[in-house]
C-alpha cells in the first residue's frame, strides 16, 4: 500500500480543507446556536441551502461516488482523507451531498436500480433536492442479526405489501426525507440469506407513520433524527423493489462497506478535532501554577491520543485500500476490525477532553459531548462491537481450521 496522497486525492484534500476554512468554520457555532434557540428544530436554515450551492459551484459534491459518471471518481482510498475532513463538523456532510444514510442509499440506487428507480429517486438525491432513510433495524428483535428481522414485504400481484417497525431510522426527521428503503422478509422458506428484500417506499404513502423521533443521551439530532416507524399495510409497486425479491442481504453487503469506510473516518475526524480542543485548554489554563498540559499525565494523555489516532487511520485506511483492491467481500475481517476500532477510540480521547475541559466539557458550549454520542452510537449502528469481533475471530481461527476438533 502506498502511504502518499494520490495527485487527485491531494488536490480535493487541499480544496476541501480551503472551502472548510472559509465557508464552513466561521458560520458553524451561528447556525448551531440558532437552530437550537428555535421550537421547532426540524428545519432548514437558509445558510444550509447557501453553502450547498456553493460546494456544488465549487465542484466539491456527491464527493463519495467511485463513479466518475455520478461523482469526481475518487477511489476509496482517496476519499478517505475527505470523509475525515468533513468528520470534524456536524454539518459538512450534507453541505457536500456525502451525508449517511443517504450515500448508502444512492450507492444502492446507482448499482443495483432500475431506470426507472434511478431517474425518479437517485437523480434528485443526487441534487440533494431530497434526502432519505434506510429501515431495517427492529425494536422487538435482536438486530444485531439481521435474519432476525419480523417486518414482511410480500408480494401481492402487482403490489408490495410492507408491514412492520422499524427504528433508529435516520434522517426520517428531515424536512426533505421523501423516500426510504425497507429491508423486510419477503420468502421465509428460502435459504436464510436469501429471504429478504429491499423495498423504495414514500414517506407521504397510506400506512407510514412515524411515532416518535428517538433521543440519544437526552438530543434528537435535528434536523436529522433517528424515528420510530410503523408500516401498515402500505402498498407500493412490485416495480419498487430493488434487484428483485430475496436480494436483500446481497444488496446490504454491497452497501455496508465503503459506508463504513465513510463512518470510520469521520469519526477520526472527531476525534482530530476533540484533541485539537484538549490542547488547546491544556496549554492556556492553568491550576496549581501551572498549566494543565503540566499537570497529572496529561501529557501521556495527549501522546496517547496522538498515536491512538494514527494507528487508527492507518487501519481504516488499508481497509479502503482493500476494498478498492478485492472488493468488500475480500476485505470483511478489515472492515469489522476498523468498525470496533475507530469508535471505541473516538470515544475514548472525548473522553478525556471533556475531563480536561472540566464543567465546560460537558456543556453544549463544545461539540465534545456530541462527538462522543455518535461515537457511542456508532458502536451500535453498523453492528455492535461483539458481532464484528466475532466475525475477525472467525477469520483468524480460519487459518487453523485443520487444527480445530469437530
Amino acid at each position: 500500500m502506498d502511504f502518499q496522497h494520490s495527485p487527485k486525492a491531494q488536490e480535493y484534500i487541499n480544496r476541501l480543507n480551503d472551502f472548510m476554512k472559509n465557508e464552513v468554520e466561521p458560520v458553524e457555532e451561528a447556525y448551531l446556536r440558532e437552530l437550537h434557540s428555535l421550537d421547532d428544530k426540524w428545519v432548514v436554515l437558509p445558510i444550509i441551502d447557501e453553502l450547498k450551492a456553493k460546494a456544488k459551484a465549487a465542484g466539491l459534491w456527491n464527493l463519495f461516488f467511485p463513479n466518475a459518471e455520478h461523482g469526481v471518481g475518487l477511489s476509496n482510498l482517496e476519499y478517505a482523507p475527505l470523509a475525515e475532513i468533513m468528520g470534524r463538523s456536524f454539518i459538512a456532510p450534507e453541505i457536500f451531498n456525502c451525508n449517511a444514510p443517504d450515500t448508502g442509499n444512492m450507492e444502492v440506487l446507482e448499482k443495483y436500480g432500475t431506470l426507472e428507480q434511478k431517474e425518479k429517486w437517485l437523480k434528485p438525491l443526487m441534487a440533494g433536492d431530497i434526502r432519505s432513510v434506510f429501515c431495517m433495524t427492529e425494536p422487538d428483535v435482536a438486530s444485531s442479526d439481521a435474519t432476525n428481522m419480523e417486518a414482511t414485504a410480500i408480494v401481492e400481484g402487482d403490489e408490495v405489501v410492507l408491514n412492520g417497525r422499524k427504528w433508529w431510522s435516520t434522517g426520517i426527521g428531515h424536512p426533505n426525507c421523501k423516500v426510504g428503503i425497507f429491508m423486510a422478509l419477503t420468502d421465509p422458506s428460502a435459504h436464510r440469506h436469501q429471504q429478504h428484500s429491499m423495498v423504495l417506499f414514500e414517506l407521504d404513502q397510506p400506512g407510514v407513520t412515524i411515532e416518535r423521533m428517538l433521543p440519544v443521551f437526552g438530543h434528537y439530532d435535528e434536523p436529522y433524527g433517528h424515528g420510530e416507524v410503523v408500516f401498515d399495510n402500505v402498498r407500493v409497486p412490485v416495480a419498487n423493489i430493488i434487484a428483485g425479491p430475496g436480494r436483500g442481504f446481497e444488496i446490504a453487503q454491497g452497501r455496508l462497506g465503503p459506508g463504513r469506510i465513510h463512518h470510520c473516518m469521520r469519526l477520526i475526524g472527531g476525534a482530530e478535532k476533540a484533541l485539537e480542543l484538549m490542547c488547546q485548554r491544556a496549554v492556556s489554563r492553568e491550576a496549581f501554577g501551572k498549566p494543565l498540559a503540566n499537570l497529572g499525565g496529561n501529557r501521556d494523555i495527549i501522546a496517547n491520543a496522538r498515536i491512538n489516532i494514527e494507528q487508527a487511520r492507518l487501519l481504516v485506511l488499508k481497509a479502503a485500500w482493500k476494498i478498492d483492491k478485492v472488493g468488500a467481500a475480500g476485505a470483511m475481517s478489515d472492515i469489522s476490525q476498523i468498525k470496533v476500532v475507530a469508535p471505541n477510540m473516538t470515544q475514548q480521547i472525548c473522553d478525556a477532553a471533556m475531563q480536561i475541559h472540566g464543567g465546560g466539557g460537558l456543556s453544549d458550549d463544545f461539540p465534545l459531548t456530541a462527538i462522543f454520542a455518535s461515537a457511542r452510537a456508532l458502536r451500535l449502528a453498523d453492528g455492535p462491537d461483539e458481532v464484528h469481533r466475532g466475525l475477525v475471530a472467525k477469520f483468524e481461527l480460519l487459518k487453523y481450521k485443520k487444527y480445530i476438533k469437530k
